[in-house]
């Protein structure tokens, strides 16, 4: 599980060239309006990776928005500053376990896609609860089960067929893992808040290719690592595999496919 948290080496460019385009742009789009809905002096994002959400935020918010963007892994945050946003935004590397900020001192807290890799969700949670000022938000998204995902599925089942003994669980396991609309429900009260309101989002997943979403799981994700840990040489073969079986079911020129994920959203007033 540790491993699932690392995005290094040449991921963060992989993933923002590859995986953004593909996956993470509509929701960074929604979660940036709904932020940006209540008018927000100051925002923290947690886990902003290579800045897809941050930059939708810069937008939104415009120059009356202050946000300060954390990120565990500083290869993502470099790769986010390199692309840079419409207005100026404070870049710091933070643990969403402890959040190195004062209580209080935020209006809205948003997470695109990064509350499934937290260890412990009631203690982040509780985290982000303590940062928020009264009245203060906090928005979130998660992606749902992995069969709602139809690449990131094929994926999971291509690589898993090179593997059968020991197969690469990755993509099912983490970023698919966290979709339990009960549990997101009950850790969030363990953390400190009330009732959210979370709404199921559909999207499609579109790319020139069906080698664009196999480069991008297999070698713009940890699945990479967990590849190149049952045998390094066969990273290749494996994104090659992956790319058959898409283009076996979507297509072999422009594929277009299914995702899904749901948008969290409880205010710090709601809390007991």
């Amino acid at each position: 599980m540790e491993t699932d948290k690392r995005f290094t080496g040449s991921i963060a460019k992989l993933y923002e060239s590859h995986l953004v385009p593909l996956i993470f742009e509509p929701y960074a789009a929604d979660l940036a309006r709904r932020v940006a809905s209540t008018q927000p002096r100051r925002v923290l994002e947690i886990a902003a990776g290579t800045g897809v959400a941050t930059r939708r935020l810069s937008e939104a918010l415009g120059r009356d928005g202050a946000i300060v963007a954390t990120d565990l892994n500083p290869p993502m945050l470099d790769e986010a500053r390199t692309r840079g946003t419409r207005h100026a935004v404070e870049w710091r590397q933070a643990d969403a376990m402890q959040l190195p900020f004062e209580d209080a001192s935020f209006d809205a807290v948003a997470c695109q896609f990064g509350v499934m890799f937290f260890p412990d969700k009631p203690r982040a949670f509780a985290e982000a609860r303590r940062v928020l000022r009264p009245g203060g938000v906090l928005h979130f998204s998660v992606w749902d089960r992995i069969e709602e995902n139809e690449f990131a599925d094929a994926v999971t089942q291509a690589v898993a067929t090179m593997f059968p003994d020991d197969p690469p669980r990755f993509l099912a396991r983490t970023p698919h893992g966290y979709f339990d609309t009960g549990a997101i429900g009950r850790d969030l009260r363990e953390g400190g808040f009330g009732v959210p309101a979370i709404t199921t989002l559909a999207a499609r997943s579109r790319a020139s290719s069906p080698e664009v979403p196999a480069m991008a799981y297999c070698q713009g994700t940890p699945l990479r690592g967990e590849i190149e840990a049952r045998d390094a040489s066969r990273l290749e073969e494996a994104t090659r595999a992956a790319a058959r079986l898409i283009a076996s079911r979507f297509g072999a020129r422009a594929v277009d496919g299914k995702i899904q994920a749901h948008v969290v959203s409880v205010g710090v007033q709601d809390a007991p």
